[in-house]
């Protein structure tokens, strides 16, 4: 068992989709990291942990298939859990097969019974998936199951991998024959707020394609999960007003007129991961995995709670990683006028090292100032990825010294030695001041259009 991982797509054929369902703590994530063969969805004894539906590419016996964990499916419930068992819902009106884990060291329960008599109806085949059968003692109880009416239980321990084998064979047995990739299909709800028109609607893209993936990170409750739905137009991401609904890391890739862009709604981070346990702990390295793998984020900010010290850490974080950043100050039509010029200065002084970021007035509910975002997005990919003529550099910190002598030194020659983000060698006659290696970033930045993104200097002191 393994992943298909993103190159492991072939040709043109088309993935078949297997959801796994259940009610909560039944085991579905221990499954999942199981046939996947690495530990990718959260597990802790605990139910609730899985929220999201989260898609992950797999492989068995040569055949290639998207698993889809889902969060726990109870009937009724409160306002979060009718909003968890509905994406498990779509989970499998969407599956071309349904895994159907239950408990065999609990037995039948009401949930069981009513989420089985909703698979009856289902199109898709469904499979019994009796978990936690660690040995042959359990063997009768896993065969109670049989009286849901969903055929014969596979008895597993997904723990221990016991019977993963036998059950993934039959999975594949039944799965639909592949098929040639269709063409790119439109997101079901794409962009409610008016456009301009070089933005164009959002669609969603073959997932194993090589795009840029944006993060979007922030405190729990800032409206993450809400941005992430309006821009992949689709409610991908369970939203409501307790914190900490985002347990991991969901991503759509989508298309847009400027390119494809992957965008990945990530946990609230509201600690350090020293500080985190359990569930929290692994959502935070979750999150923090995806902005080191990230190209650029988006850094949403309750604009209704100001800047705080959190919010100062995770910028500190982004900034550390060097990618661009795009800061969003979210909820922005609650605020009064004199309250939207206390955040804006709050930005200015609290996150002065990410003055390159461009700040988007948004509201992520509404739509407000939405449709300014993608554009932000492309120009500083653009300049991220940017790398400027040697000899034009060189003229330019030529004119910069003539106007602005170091007291210490001066840059001899200087060169670009990468991009993402633009590195810049400055071979000197003695270490440069900080505040003159500002002075000197200011000018290149400027001159090369490189505003909205990180620009790195590195000086190379000539030898006494």
């Amino acid at each position: 068992m393994n992943a298909g991982g993103a190159d492991g797509a072939t040709g043109g054929a088309a993935r078949p989709t297997v959801a796994v369902v259940g009610r909560p703590n039944v085991g579905k994530s221990t499954l999942v990291n199981r046939i996947i063969g690495r530990r990718e969805a959260i597990v802790e004894q605990r139910p609730g942990v899985t929220r999201d539906r989260k898609p992950l590419d797999a492989e068995w016996a040569g055949r290639e298939f998207t698993i889809v964990d889902t969060g726990g499916w109870l009937t009724g419930g409160d306002r979060l859990e009718r909003a968890v068992s509905a994406q498990s819902q779509r989970a499998v009106a969407e599956a071309s097969a349904v895994l159907f884990v239950v408990d065999a060291t609990v037995g039948i329960t009401d949930e069981d019974a009513q989420v089985a008599r909703m698979l009856r109806a289902s199109s898709a085949p469904v499979l019994l998936v009796a978990n936690k059968v660690d040995g042959d003692s359990r063997e009768a109880d896993a065969w109670s199951f049989a009286r849901l009416g969903l055929g014969d239980p596979h008895a597993v321990s997904a723990l221990h991998g016991r019977g993963t084998g036998d059950l993934l064979d039959e999975l594949v047995a039944v799965l639909p024959a592949a098929t040639a990739a269709t063409a790119p299909l439109t997101v079901a709800a794409p962009l409610t707020v008016a456009a301009p028109a070089a933005v164009a609607p959002l669609t969603a893209v073959a997932p194993h394609l090589s795009v840029p993936s944006v993060a979007i990170v922030g405190r729990p409750n800032v409206g993450k999960s809400t941005l992430f739905n309006r821009l992949v137009g689709d409610e991908r991401s369970v939203v409501h007003d307790l914190p900490g609904t985002t347990r991991d890391t969901v991503d759509t890739v989508v298309s847009t007129e400027g390119g494809a862009l992957r965008f990945v709604d990530t946990a609230g981070m509201r600690r350090r991961a020293k500080e985190a346990e359990g569930a929290e702990y692994y959502s935070l390295v979750r999150a923090l995995q995806a902005i080191d793998r990230a190209d650029a984020a988006l850094l949403v900010i309750d604009a209704s709670a100001g800047v705080t010290r959190q919010d100062q850490r995770l910028a500190e974080r982004l900034d550390a990683a060097g990618n661009p950043v795009v800061i969003l100050l979210n909820k922005w039509e609650s605020l009064q006028p004199e309250a939207r010029q206390t955040v804006l200065a709050d930005v200015e002084d609290r996150l002065a090292f990410l003055a390159y970021a461009p700040v988007l007035k948004v509201s992520a509910k509404t739509g407000l100032g939405v449709h300014r975002l993608l554009p932000a997005l492309r120009t500083a990919l653009e300049a991220y990825s940017r790398r400027v003529p040697t000899a034009e550099l060189n003229r330019l910190l030529a004119r910069a010294q003539a106007a602005h002598r170091s007291p210490h030194g001066r840059v001899l020659y200087a060169t670009q030695g990468a991009t993402d983000p633009p590195t810049f060698t400055l071979f000197a006659t003695a270490k440069l001041p900080a505040t003159y290696l500002r002075y000197l970033e200011r000018r290149i930045r400027e001159h090369f259009g490189l505003g909205p993104t990180p620009v790195k200097l590195r000086v190379r002191p000539r030898a006494d």
